[in-house]
C-alpha cells in the first residue's frame, strides 16, 4: 500500500501539490475560527455578589443577607451551583451558570433578582455585583512603603484611592482595584447625650442635620432679559468648622 501510494505521488506530482495547497488553505481558514485559546478560560460563567454589612456578626450576615440571596438566586435559569462565604460584616455569593449562558445575560438576570430584594434585606444593606473576571486572572498586591516622618498613612491612603486606583483602572484588562490599609479620613461627631437630653435634642434630629450637611441644591432658574440664569445653593464644604457649627 505504501509503495503504491509513493509511486502514485511521484507519477502525479501536480495532483499531490494541488491537494496539499487545498489542505493548507483549509487549515489556515479553520485556524482562524477555532475556539481554542493558548490560555483558555477554565471557569464557567460566574457572577459574584458582594454585600457589606458593617457591625453584623457572621451569624447575622448568614441569616439576614446570605441565605435570602442564595434562596432567590437558586431559581435563575441556567444556574448550576450557588456558593457563599459569610464573615463579620461581609457576604460573598458565587453564582455559577452552565457553559451555554452568556455572562452578560447572567449578570442581567442576577441584577433583576437583586432589585426584588430591596425590601427584604436590612436597612442600608446594598448587594453589589463584582466585576467580570476569571480564575485565570493574576491577583497582584502592590505595597506602598512610607516613611512616617515625612508622610502620614492617611495621605498615602488618599493617594491610593484618588490617584493610583483610577490610573490602574484605566489599564485595559484590569477588572478591579481594591485599596486596603492606611487610614481613611473621617469626620466623627461624638454627641453629649446628657447635654442633648437637657436641651431636648434627639439623636434622630442630629442624624437628620448631619445628612443634610455639606450639600449643594438647585433652585431652578430665573429669566432676565430673555436669558435664563441657574439658581444654585452652594452648601458643599470641606471645612471642619462648618461641621462644628
Amino acid at each position: 500500500m505504501f509503495t503504491w501510494l509513493l509511486n502514485f505521488s511521484l507519477k502525479n506530482r501536480l495532483i499531490v501539490i494541488l491537494i496539499g495547497l487545498i489542505i493548507m488553505a483549509y487549515g489556515a481558514f479553520a485556524l482562524q475560527s477555532m475556539p481554542v485559546d493558548v490560555f483558555p478560560d477554565l471557569n464557567k460563567p460566574t457572577v459574584t455578589v458582594m454585600t457589606e454589612a458593617g457591625g453584623m456578626a457572621s451569624e447575622e450576615v448568614e441569616q439576614l443577607i446570605t441565605f435570602p440571596l442564595e434562596t432567590v438566586m437558586n431559581g435563575l435559569p441556567g444556574v448550576e451551583s450557588v456558593r457563599s462565604i459569610s464573615s463579620a460584616g461581609l457576604s460573598f455569593i458565587y453564582i455559577t451558570f452552565n457553559w451555554s449562558t452568556d455572562i452578560y445575560r447572567a449578570r442581567q438576570m442576577v441584577s433583576e433578582r437583586l432589585s426584588t430584594m430591596e425590601n427584604t434585606l436590612p436597612d442600608r444593606v446594598v448587594p453589589r455585583m463584582g466585576p467580570i473576571s476569571s480564575i485565570m486572572g493574576e491577583i497582584m498586591q502592590i505595597a506602598i512603603p512610607i516613611d512616617e516622618a515625612k508622610i502620614s498613612p492617611m495621605q498615602v491612603r488618599e493617594y491610593a484611592d484618588w490617584v493610583l486606583r483610577p490610573r490602574l483602572m484605566a489599564i485595559p484588562g484590569v477588572a478591579q482595584v481594591i485599596p486596603i490599609g492606611g487610614q481613611v479620613r473621617q469626620f466623627q461627631v461624638q454627641p453629649n447625650t446628657r447635654r442633648m437630653s437637657e436641651l431636648g435634642v434627639t439623636v434622630s434630629q442630629l442624624e437628620g442635620v448631619l445628612r443634610g450637611h455639606s450639600s449643594n441644591t438647585s433652585g431652578g432658574f430665573i429669566e432676565v432679559n430673555s436669558k435664563e440664569y441657574l439658581i444654585r445653593n452652594i452648601g458643599r464644604t470641606s471645612s471642619l468648622d462648618d461641621l462644628r457649627n
